[in-house]
């Protein structure tokens, strides 16, 4: 499916205007709609192939810029250690409220918008994994795809290192997968075991992978990139996005 990659959109947020990438087919026609949560590093390179790989399975994709507060429009924070340490230092600058303000107002959006069928789902890495399950929460969203979601375990994302989300497990009303590389030292086994215990806990329609893989797996052209996993790990969401968004 051929696609579109160059539109991008702003949204009024309460804090402040928000770069939305989009990616979609280009043939006429309403698709359902993913929204897409990148690592700290914002929407580099390999977020776009992403997101352009989601899209040529027939989705609309948005690509909000989660930083849009404190970083100029555009801006993408590079893989290095000053990078890093920008974006490790502004996932807990950011109050959690304000990533969920953004989920809404790109949901609002997307539910008005000409090219989407209403249907919507979610799909994070890093960072995004867990901005992907926040986004979960949200009633409107039917399906979401987390790739090794940081600070959920420890519930420390956002302004003061203290969030609410694995406590509001019960307000997932969608479909959740949640994958993890057993070598990721950002989620260890006892990390993953709290995640699974409290969303068994809740009752949430899950489905759980973890492989042998280390953090950062997905990402094209890093060291730890599995092209194997990576493809296999897209025929997961497909499946998923399928089931959830086009039928019914």
């Amino acid at each position: 499916m051929i696609i579109s990659t160059d539109e991008k959109i702003d949204l009024q947020t309460p804090t402040g205007s928000m770069r939305v990438h989009i990616f979609r087919p280009v043939q006429d026609g309403r698709f359902p709609a993913v929204m897409l949560f990148s690592e700290i590093y914002q929407v580099t390179a390999p977020i776009e192939r992403l997101g352009a790989m989601i899209a040529g399975q027939g989705y609309l994709v948005a690509i909000p810029e989660v930083y849009h507060e404190y970083e100029p429009a555009g801006t993408v924070l590079a893989y290095d250690k000053d990078g890093t340490d920008r974006g490790n230092d502004l996932k807990y600058a950011k109050p959690v409220s304000a990533f969920d303000n953004d989920t809404a107002a790109l949901v609002e959006w997307l539910q008005d918008s000409s090219f989407c069928t209403g249907a919507i789902g979610a799909f994070g890495v890093c960072l995004g994994g867990h901005l992907a399950y926040r986004a979960a929460l949200h009633p409107a969203v039917k399906a979401t795809a987390c790739f090794y979601a940081t600070d959920l375990h420890s519930a420390t994302l956002g302004e003061g290192k203290s969030d609410d989300s694995l406590i509001r497990a019960t307000d997932i009303t969608g479909e959740l997968m949640m994958v993890w590389g057993q070598s990721d030292p950002h989620v260890p086994y006892a990390g993953r075991r709290i995640i699974r215990d409290r969303l068994e806990d809740a009752g949430v329609t899950l489905e759980w992978h973890e492989v042998n893989a280390q953090h950062a797996f997905l990402r094209d052209g890093a060291p730890r990139f599995d092209a194997a996993l990576f493809l296999q790990a897209m025929n997961w969401t497909n499946a998923l996005f399928q089931r959830a968004l086009t039928r019914g």
